[in-house]
């Protein structure tokens, strides 16, 4: 007997959310089925295991990061609007799944070491090629500029991207594609006014 699809769906983003706040070591079953309005043995009903909760929420996460980021890398475009894409893509991804973002920020790096979570460790391999392959075909093609280091530009991107889960609010003042903008005129063409 399955549990509605909608239900299982606000329980885990319920659990995303406790996750995100309170770190996933720290999280009780308990805790998750308090902030739901269930009884703890009642959350049991839909899912065996917080970690079968958190394998659910980050691998669905990067399911969808990854059917995006992979559109953009078949779309064959140039090097700069790969990159534009790939930030509006990841601030999309940051606005539907912001307290996965969260959790992978905070917990990937130990989750990755466990077999259930090897996925994590898989993924951070493909985004870092994808990345750093592009700025590379950027320098080579004279799109950006030759002096870059081309592994501390990425970290900086990536940082700078996705750390804004941090304090990102669905629903806010400025859209995810506006936000995107905005961070890619301050990366790509800097803050300085030009004389």
């Amino acid at each position: 007997m399955s549990a509605a699809p909608e239900r299982r769906s606000e329980l885990l983003a319920t659990a995303a959310e406790v996750f995100a706040s309170q770190g996933y070591n720290a999280t009780t079953v308990r805790r998750i089925a308090d902030e739901a309005g269930l009884l703890a043995g009642s959350l049991y009903y839909h899912f065996d295991s917080k970690e079968s909760m958190l394998d659910e929420i980050l691998s669905t996460f990067l399911n969808e990061l990854w059917e995006g980021y992979d559109a953009v890398l078949a779309a064959g475009l140039g090097p700069r609007e790969t990159i534009e894409a790939l930030v509006t893509e990841s601030f999309r991804e940051i606005d539907r799944h912001r307290a996965a973002v969260a959790i992978y920020q905070k917990e990937s790096r130990h989750l990755a070491a466990q077999p259930r979570f090897h996925y994590l460790a898989d993924s951070q391999q493909k985004f870092e090629k994808a990345w750093l392959g592009t700025l590379e075909r950027g320098v080579e093609a004279r799109v950006f500029r030759a002096d870059l280091d081309i592994r501390l530009t990425y970290r900086f991107v990536r940082d700078t991207v996705w750390v804004a889960a941090s304090w990102y609010r669905p629903g806010g003042l400025h859209s995810p594609e506006e936000i995107a903008r905005q961070y890619l005129s301050m990366v790509l063409d800097g803050i300085a006014v030009r004389t």
